[in-house]
């Protein structure tokens, strides 16, 4: 039985050509999620932002005002409204109420549940969750200490491993997978709560694991073609790697899209985030990341020719694959 292949054994994209498009449109789409964060901010949830979080099915799409009439009418706080998943979903986010325990939470929930059914027939309370103000701030410190140590600790690791130039390439790699998830939730305002948080350490390990693969054939190819030229050698190894990354980003991308698709609006933040960030890792580890590894200076050092042995190296190349 012939083996699917979703890339040809000829395959000899040129990569590197592209990579000021590359670089580029990266620069571009980084500056527009940059400013679309901080114009737009984060949807924060009940997780970062502390507070009562009541969600709530209708049986058809409420009139916004006289829910927030009805909920405010229960003397809980200030009540913010948004739609989640879909037209008929809405979060109803509360303050922390007064004594903060399972007493007075249960009690609250219990009204805005009661008097939203009365105003609105054939709606049903789905779940709520709630968080302190001072746990929510112990969260948002925690999310970024991990993101942070997360990619400082690969960095250092791609440094000792092969060369700083691999280093400096992977930060960057995995910042710009960090930026343009953080723009997608700006510009969507999907809810950013811890889920997303461990969405977004999971692209990360996605992204260095991708990268790794690629980074060592180039390191593998550039002690066997010494005398070979960087542009040629990081094609040669992208090239190499691709029906592995393409397999791998296919069949990954297709679990994702099931789980956005049957899992329910509760996963859908987290899954989307889990398909842009493949997307966008694969797209970096590919154009942006090898690529970087010339604008850095990266060389194949020739090394001393034992007698007779000219041009071995170069020899050693069979055909586009190296095989």
């Amino acid at each position: 039985m012939k083996l699917l292949k979703l890339v040809p054994d000829d395959t000899n994209i040129d990569f590197v050509r592209l990579r000021g498009w590359a670089f580029g449109l990266t620069l571009l789409l980084s500056v527009l999620a940059i400013g679309i964060t901080f114009t737009k901010g984060l949807n924060f949830g009940v997780d970062f932002e502390g507070g009562l979080m009541i969600e709530e099915r209708f049986a058809s799409p409420p009139d916004l005002d006289k829910l927030r009439q009805v909920v405010g009418a229960q003397g809980l706080g200030e009540a913010s409204i948004q739609q989640f998943g879909d037209a008929k979903t809405l979060t109803i986010r509360l303050p922390v109420q007064q004594g903060a325990d399972e007493g007075a939470t249960n009690a609250a929930v219990k009204k805005v549940e009661t008097a939203v059914a009365q105003a609105f027939p054939g709606a049903t309370f789905s779940r709520y969750s709630t968080i302190s103000g001072k746990v929510s701030g112990e969260l948002i410190r925690n999310g970024i200490l991990a993101v942070v140590l997360s990619v400082l600790g690969i960095g250092l690791f791609a440094i000792v491993r092969f060369e700083w130039q691999f280093g400096v390439s992977t930060i960057a790699a995995i910042v710009h997978d960090l930026i343009m998830t953080l723009g997608f939730f700006a510009l969507t305002q999907f809810e950013f709560d811890l889920n997303i948080v461990a969405a977004v350490l999971t692209i990360i390990g996605y992204s260095i694991n991708d990268k790794i693969v690629i980074d060592d054939r180039i390191r593998e190819n550039m002690r066997r073609y010494r005398k070979m030229d960087m542009r040629e050698i990081v094609n040669l190894s992208v090239n190499e790697t691709l029906p592995r990354t393409v397999m791998t980003t296919v069949t990954i991308l297709l679990a994702l899209g099931a789980l956005l698709f049957l899992g329910g609006h509760v996963l859908r933040g987290f899954t989307a985030a889990m398909i842009l960030g493949i997307v966008v890792g694969t797209y970096s580890s590919i154009y942006v990341s090898s690529s970087l590894l010339i604008s850095l200076g990266l060389r194949a050092n020739p090394a001393p020719t034992a007698p007779g042995r000219g041009g071995i190296e170069n020899a050693e190349r069979i055909g586009p694959r190296g095989e």
